[in-house]
């Protein structure tokens, strides 16, 4: 308890220097609709500085596609603006009220007013980088490669690279056929339903042609088996077909610390994040 009280507190003070060389601007609608609520707000963390353009990367979080919201994900808003990176974490709708649809809906929706605002921040909308962790990672690349979503918002793509950190369910279809039920299976049906077709249609993996924009796959050494095998999948399917992609495992890590470190502002894959931005000037 005292241990965790200490945390507790840590975290708190980390929280109250978050704003400094930083603004932050807090629940805003990506929605046109007047009657929807936290689930299409986000928040945008920026350089003070705003006379020169900078990256955009937009999060979007795990959480089993029932759960998570973006206000837990502060210190990866803080970090990455104080690396001069426009920074905006959405929330979107969560499962069992929405179907995986309605949350990749959700996200591209975000990124359409991403696209259009991001200039007011500082950022470049020629340069909107994607991460999402586990659930946020499947959603991440699905709005990318399902060319549904963008074209009911009515845009192109806006998405330069993805980054995808322990992503999990990039082929549903193979999980839910082959891994054996535990816990989690009655949640994932209620997301992705009981029909087989659907949960190909729902697998980015399905969709390799579409894959354009460069992709960063970050594992954690000691995570799920299914995330390992399909990451690999994916990084080995889109090098065959000459995709930009690269992968990096990190050692010892489980699936929860490989969004968990990036606490620390000298994480590992900060290096990794901006050198991949960086190398698509």
């Amino acid at each position: 308890m005292r241990i965790k009280l200490i945390f507790l507190l840590l975290m708190a003070g980390m929280q109250s220097l978050s704003a400094a060389g930083i603004e932050i601007k807090r629940q805003i609608s990506y929605s046109s609709d007047t009657t929807t609520g936290p689930e299409n707000l986000l928040d945008v963390y920026y350089p003070k500085d705003i006379t020169t353009t900078k990256d955009v990367l937009v999060f979007i979080h795990g959480g089993s596609w029932n759960s998570g919201k973006k206000d837990t994900y502060w210190w990866l808003g803080r970090n990455m603006a104080r690396k001069n990176v426009v920074t905006i974490i959405i929330n979107y709708s969560l499962s069992p009220a929405a179907s995986y649809e309605k949350m990749a809906a959700d996200c591209a929706k975000a990124l359409k007013w991403v696209s259009a605002n991001a200039g007011s921040y500082g950022g470049n909308s020629d340069r909107i980088f994607v991460m999402g962790h586990s659930a946020g990672g499947h959603l991440a690349a699905l709005i990318h490669s399902d060319p549904r979503f963008f074209k009911k918002e009515g845009i192109a793509d806006p998405i330069r690279g993805i980054i995808l950190n322990d992503a999990f369910g990039l082929d549903m279809f193979e999980y839910l056929t082959e891994a054996k039920q535990d816990g989690n299976t009655a949640s994932f049906l209620k997301t992705f339903s009981a029909n087989q077709e659907v949960w190909k249609v729902a697998s980015p993996l399905y969709y390799l042609k579409n894959f354009d924009a460069p992709i960063l796959i970050l594992f954690g050494g000691r995570t799920y088996p299914a995330i390992q095998i399909q990451s690999e999948r994916l990084r080995k399917d889109l090098a065959d077909t000459n995709r930009k992609v690269k992968l990096e495992i990190i050692p010892k890590k489980k699936h929860i610390p490989m969004i968990a470190q990036m606490i620390f502002k000298g994480n590992v894959l900060y290096d990794y994040i901006l050198d991949f931005m960086r190398d698509l000037n």
